[in-house]
């Protein structure tokens, strides 16, 4: 009875405090929005996809035989590169002009006796020359004709197995030549067209693909993590040694100012979390139903109780204020970069990533992006109900043992 007593005291004597300072309110839910509103304009101009030109790639034919003509014409006109590559064919000595302009990123030559040497069993190889200033982009179209020569030394074994068989069997020369030429074209009919050179696929990023929507969820979770921040440093009043001997002597324990500080803590800032969100909904391209509303509350709910939890503990920890703050400061900054509320979790280390569930920020972060941005119905509250148990276990053992310790 008297323990509850005691906290529902220092409540109110918090809530006076604020009442008093009520002109000072105004600027602690201001300051923020407008800090991370100017960071999240950089942050959102930094990744927007900028509108880039294809990848131009030159196509030289010094065989010009039927066979090389047929591919280059297949090269150049096929969409299975998708939008990112354009083909044309040129003479070598206007593709070595286009590459030392920095017009195309490189060229690709047919040999002279390529049919022959297709059909001969020789070693068919493309020549690639590439662009020094572009040298990522030479490196992909490396790579991209590699496949399609793997795909054309494959069919080369079919090849010569047909016209060793069609001599066999005796065909003149300019029947068999026809029919060899056929099953060319089959053949590269087949490695061009049958399936994507390049394969498309559609990676989820939201980052890049929608920054806007992206970091308006991770400005607002930085604004409310501020809020609870700057709101629990307000709260916060250094007590003379004298007058804490004199609160234990009435059975008042840290314990107790410290519950009554997080709850009026919570109670402020989920206040100014409800009037943000109002205004977040806007924004986000999605709409928001009410089970929707409630599971964005739970979360946020169970993310600030855990965070003014830790904020509690490192207070218990440290006596100093000035180090408490600088620690404090320095766990918010972590918790919001680990959350990936300031840059995406995606640009991180594999390790780190891997590591990343484990953090309540990432965690509560997570489940919120998955809601607005992926229209989650369901969320796992699991995690961070385990997290706020361990947490608040911890910051009741500390205080307690410190409690004893200054006995």
């Amino acid at each position: 009875m008297h323990f509850m007593k005691h906290i529902m005291l220092f409540i109110i004597n918090h809530l006076m405090q604020l009442k008093r300072k009520w002109l000072s309110l105004p600027l602690l839910l201001i300051f923020p929005i407008m800090i991370v509103a100017l960071t999240a304009v950089i942050f959102i101009t930094f990744f927007s996809p900028a509108d880039k030109e294809p990848i131009k790639i030159g196509l030289v034919d010094l065989d010009q035989s039927n066979e090389t003509q047929l591919a280059a014409q297949l090269l150049e006109e096929s969409a299975q590169f998708g939008s990112s590559i354009t083909i044309h064919s040129m003479s070598e000595k206007d593709a070595a002009t286009a590459i030392h302009e920095d017009e195309i990123s490189s060229y690709i030559i047919f040999p002279e006796n390529f049919t022959s040497h297709l059909y001969q069993g020789e070693s068919v190889d493309f020549s690639i020359v590439g662009n020094p200033i572009q040298p990522t982009e030479s490196y992909l179209i490396h790579e991209l004709m590699e496949t399609v020569a793997r795909h054309i030394r494959a069919s080369q074994a079919n090849i010569l197995t047909i016209n060793y068989y069609a001599r066999d069997f005796g065909m003149d020369d300019e029947a068999r030549n026809d029919f060899v030429f056929g099953q060319f074209q089959e053949f590269l009919f087949y490695t061009i067209g049958r399936d994507r050179v390049l394969n498309e696929r559609e990676i989820s990023n939201y980052a890049t693909s929608s920054p806007v929507t992206y970091f308006a969820i991770g400005g607002w979770f930085i604004i409310i993590s501020v809020w609870i921040f700057l709101i629990y440093h307000f709260l916060t009043k250094e007590n003379p040694s004298r007058l804490n001997d004199r609160m234990r002597l009435y059975g008042v324990t840290e314990l107790q100012q410290l519950l009554a500080k997080i709850v009026v803590t919570l109670g402020v800032s989920f206040l100014f979390t409800c009037l943000s969100f109002y205004l977040l909904k806007n924004i986000v391209e999605t709409e928001v139903l009410l089970q929707d509303y409630i599971r964005i509350a739970v979360i946020t709910a169970l993310y600030s109780s855990l965070f003014v939890c830790c904020l509690a503990i490192f207070e218990v920890i440290i006596s100093s204020y000035k180090l408490r703050m600088l620690v404090h400061s320095v766990f918010t900054v972590i918790a919001l970069l680990i959350s990936g509320a300031m840059i995406p979790v995606i640009y991180y280390p594999l390790a780190i990533q891997a590591a990343l569930p484990y953090m309540f920020s990432y965690e509560a972060l997570q489940w919120i992006q998955e809601i607005l941005l992926n229209d989650r119905l369901y969320a796992d509250y699991i995690p961070l109900l385990l997290m706020n148990a361990s947490g608040f276990f911890i910051l009741i053992s500390v205080s307690l043992w410190k409690g004893r310790v200054k006995r």
